[in-house]
């Protein structure tokens, strides 16, 4: 697989290396990208200031002014010239304060046909929200959330729409269902991946991945499962297991993984997992006791053992 020259940089210019915030831009890229934003946020009439973290902040300590965060936004001009960053950084924030003024979206009139079960990492919510909720992947949950003009809402709490978690549960994951993917292949090598995409919930798509395969892919559940990935919000990647080719499919998963982990904005998981018939998820590999290469994990390792003895 070709690797994005843009992840690859001189070694000997310190500016040139990968910043370790704002991913996936070097540290030249990162301090251009702050500049812009100050820039930007001041012709709309924001007093802040960058003090690290990727987050802009109020200029006045102790002010209850917003905090603008650039991380996303990193991840989304890196793949464009740069030419292109300033008219992109000030549609960013011209869009966001819009928002702000705009104030909270409005609960949901009917959150049975509203809700749409959304997977959002645990480190980026509130311990007291989630804590009693349960790991859909580790370090993901699952939490019932609305859209309206591409502003996602979660409700940490349906107690505030009058449901309780299960029913919220219920409805999203009804909704989820009727969402319509986009789906293209990337193929490498007689290999074949499946790259889901469409709509700010794609990768969420994982938690009716049996949806997935029937309606977009147009499969039954595979005989051996599927190896399955949900790098960033706006992704999913499938490859269905039909023989010892899932060892160089995994090989081809974890290169896409990693890289829309990387790149792309709303970052979830860099793990590959494997996906049982009966839709159990298990991870695909394992880092070795000294952290060198990944390994394939106990349950894929066993199902590698199942293949080989069925093949000719």
């Amino acid at each position: 697989m070709t690797i994005d020259s843009s992840t690859e940089r001189a070694q000997g210019n310190h500016s040139d290396r990968p910043g370790p915030i704002l991913i996936p831009l070097t540290r030249a890229q990162a301090a251009r990208l702050v500049r812009l934003g100050l820039a930007a946020a001041t012709r709309l009439g924001l007093h802040v200031t960058y003090e690290g973290g990727g987050v802009l902040v109020p200029a006045e300590p102790g002010s209850d002014g917003p905090l603008l965060g650039l991380s996303n936004l990193a991840r989304a001009v890196s793949h464009h010239e740069e030419h292109r960053w300033p008219a992109m950084v000030e549609q960013h924030f011209t869009q966001l304060l819009r928002r702000l003024r705009l104030g909270p979206p409005e609960p949901p009139d009917d959150p049975e046909r509203e809700l749409i079960q959304r997977l959002a990492p645990r480190h980026a919510l509130s311990p007291g929200w989630t804590a009693d909720r349960p790991d859909f992947l580790p370090g993901l949950v699952s939490i019932p959330a609305t859209s309206q003009d591409g502003v996602v809402t979660m409700y940490l709490d349906p107690g505030d729409l009058g449901l309780t978690w299960s029913a919220a549960e219920r409805f999203g994951l009804a909704n989820l269902r009727r969402i319509t993917d986009h789906v293209d292949y990337v193929e490498h090598d007689g290999l074949e991946v499946a790259v889901v995409t469409g709509t700010i919930f794609a990768a969420s798509r994982a938690l009716v991945l049996d949806t997935v395969l029937r309606e977009s892919l147009h499969l039954e559940l595979p005989r051996y499962g599927v190896l399955a990935a949900l790098p960033a919000r706006d992704l999913l990647l499938v490859h269905v297991i039909r023989d010892l080719s899932v060892i160089p499919a995994l090989g081809l998963m974890l290169n896409l993984t990693s890289r829309a982990y990387t790149h792309d904005p709303g970052p979830l998981s860099p793990d590959v997992h494997l996906v049982t018939p009966t839709l159990e998820w298990h991870p695909a590999t394992t880092l070795s006791p000294d952290s060198t290469p990944l390994r394939l994990s106990p349950q894929l390792d066993e199902l590698t053992r199942v293949l080989a003895t069925e093949e000719p």
